[in-house]
């Protein structure tokens, strides 16, 4: 046993030439500057083979794969997505065959119908929480709650009544809708819904019995389609909760039933990294075959990053 009271002794130290050590980090793999007037596939190869930088282009190979097999990509999200102003650029790669299904929590039909009929959304909480006013707009809640009933008369789910419903409106940003869009495409948008957590579950209007079964309603349809992501991809973007929740779900569901869902890509988008999504999306789900991805950055940056690789590659 050593002095603790003595100096170390050197005189055994022992070294090894760094042309036998393995590295992470090589130059090959390095980013390039940029040479003006090129293409923006080739941007995406002068980004490092390193990280996010390698992380974004698997994930572009992925989908763009997978939509070329014509099998799954699920794009979940945060009503933040809309917020941000992705709707144009979710709804081009419906239009492209890319996206084969949206899903969203209850926040996502207040932005998303705001949006087609005024043009706007998100109001100042904070200006309005103090008098009271927050989440009172007539419009927003009296639409959605007659969506809400619609549901329950036809028997369908929540996302497909809120889009039937804005494409027999006369709004002028109608085109801007995932909702209705998804109706006219004939894509499934699904709704999940948590009871008292939006603004239209403050109104007297408001059918919680309605919406539940509708909400569980486009979680059966949900399931549904996470039944065929075997080789497709998830995406959740901006929800730290209920989509991760929704899909865990789900992927128990479908494989309680007999299911192969083995090999499949999941995406998690975020600028901040939250435990659910970690877990219940690129982590727990994805073991064994599958191949989870996390990449932290900003909606209004990542997404039509990835949308352009996709369709560059496409």
């Amino acid at each position: 046993m050593s002095d603790p009271l003595k100096p170390l002794d050197y005189n055994k130290f022992k070294t090894y030439s760094i042309k036998d050590r393995h590295s992470k980090v090589d130059i090959k793999d390095f980013s390039r500057p940029w040479k003006k007037g090129s293409s923006f596939s080739t941007f995406l190869d002068t980004l490092p083979s390193i990280l996010a930088g390698n992380d974004l282009r698997c994930v572009i190979k992925a989908v763009t794969i997978a939509a070329k097999n014509k099998h799954q990509v699920c794009f979940a999200m945060g009503g933040h997505v809309i917020k941000t102003g992705m709707s144009p650029i979710v709804i081009d790669l419906m239009k492209k065959n890319v996206i084969t299904m949206v899903s969203m929590n209850g926040a996502g039909i207040i932005h998303d119908l705001e949006i087609a009929m005024m043009g706007k959304t998100s109001e100042d909480v904070a200006q309005s929480l103090g008098n009271g006013s927050f989440g009172m707009a007539e419009e927003t809640s009296h639409f959605l709650n007659q969506a809400i009933k619609n549901a329950g008369q036809q028997s369908i789910g929540l996302g497909k009544a809120v889009g039937d419903l804005i494409l027999k409106e006369n709004f002028r940003y109608k085109h801007l809708s995932l909702t209705a869009e998804g109706s006219a495409l004939d894509i499934p948008v699904t709704v999940h819904v948590a009871i008292g957590t939006d603004i239209i579950h403050m109104h007297p209007d408001f059918d919680a019995g309605a919406c539940g079964k509708a909400s569980h309603d486009d979680f059966k349809l949900f399931a549904s389609q996470i039944t065929n992501l075997e080789k497709g991809v998830f995406i959740n973007a901006g929800s730290a909760v209920i989509m991760p929740e929704i899909f865990l779900k789900a992927v128990t569901l479908v494989r309680n039933l007999g299911h192969t869902l083995d090999d499949f890509t999941t995406v998690n988008l975020d600028f901040i990294r939250h435990y659910r999504p970690m877990t219940n999306v690129v982590n727990r789900p994805t073991l064994g075959k599958g191949k989870g991805y996390s990449i932290v950055g900003h909606h209004e940056i990542l997404i039509p990053l990835i949308a352009a690789g996709v369709l560059e590659s496409l």
